[in-house]
């Protein structure tokens, strides 16, 4: 399968000391089966951080997800469990992971999404509301997190 990575520089090499921590899955490497997705991912990095956008085609053997080789984590859609984990990760600003897969796939806490999260740690809403809220939201879209060296050995730059 390919995948893609949107951003405003071109990616040579994927280093994950590069990789910012807060985000949905944590500290990694992000790409998306939607090449939509990823340019406008890489116009958003433009619209901030100046640029050009820039979309990186990987292929991706997508056999690896049900392998046993690598720690692999799958959500299926906007669950409990996700929202919990999308929480904690977007929580953590340190280097230090706080789970220890390797890839993860799932949705994307978009930016309608992210703000009914916010309204979740503020306190204005609990996670029955939060999970309620973001059912209803129209273009679910997914994403692929690779957190380790082993994950990245199994993408190849096209």
């Amino acid at each position: 399968m390919i995948l893609y990575h949107g951003s405003n520089v071109a990616i040579r090499d994927i280093d994950l000391s590069k990789s910012r921590p807060g985000k949905d899955f944590g500290k990694g490497f992000y790409l998306s089966p939607d090449k939509r997705q990823a340019i406008e991912m890489a116009e958003s990095k433009v619209a901030f951080l100046g640029g050009e956008p820039i979309v990186t085609e990987f292929e991706f053997d997508a056999d690896i997800i049900t392998s046993n080789n690598l720690k692999i984590k799958t959500f299926d859609g906007y669950t409990e469990e996700w929202a919990k984990f999308i929480y904690e990760n977007r929580e953590n600003f340190s280097d230090a992971p706080i789970h220890d897969y390797d890839i993860i796939y799932g949705p994307i806490a978009n930016d309608k999404v992210g703000a009914q999260i916010r309204n979740f740690k503020n306190g204005s809403i609990d996670l029955e509301e939060l999970l309620r809220r973001i059912k209803y939201l129209k273009g679910i879209t997914f994403q692929y997190y690779f957190g380790t060296e082993a994950a990245i050995k199994t993408l190849h730059k096209l």
